[in-house]
């Protein structure tokens, strides 16, 4: 009727969901996707590189009025992960009042040919996307 169970101590309790948090974070570590690309993979990340490639260095205000519907608080996570990356570099500038640039690092700039040629793509299919889209949520 009832059942026994294997008596474990806490520090075996404990040495087992490390080991499984462990195996789960190796995955991520070593996973390209997950690890480096979804960082900068978002819609805000990839614009904000575009428009630095073009305005390089820029000053936050001027970045944030390019995308006008980006608020000020998604436009600073975004360009604080793509400088924690490497990406983008941030100078502060003493100065009264502080002047702060962002400017894309060489690492930043060797993702511009891959984002042009996605965004060549999206232009190109545009078009099938939406109606295909369309259809979809109609049926």
């Amino acid at each position: 009727m009832y059942q026994s169970y294997q008596k474990v101590t806490f520090a075996e309790k404990q040495r087992f969901v490390m080991a499984k948090k462990e195996e789960k974070n190796s995955i991520i570590e070593i996973c390209p996707i997950r690890n480096v690309v979804a960082r900068f993979g978002n819609k805000w990340a990839l614009l904000v590189i575009f428009i630095l490639n073009e305005n390089n260095p820029i000053r936050f205000n001027q970045l944030g009025k390019q995308i006008p519907d980006i608020s000020t608080k998604v436009l600073s996570n975004t360009l604080h992960i793509l400088e924690a990356d490497g990406l983008v570099k941030r100078t502060v500038f003493p100065e009264v009042p502080i002047r702060v640039e962002y400017e894309l690092t060489e690492t930043g700039k060797t993702l511009v040919p891959i984002i042009l040629s996605l965004t060549e793509w999206a232009n190109k299919n545009m078009k099938s996307i939406m109606a295909h889209r369309k259809r979809f949520e109609t049926s």
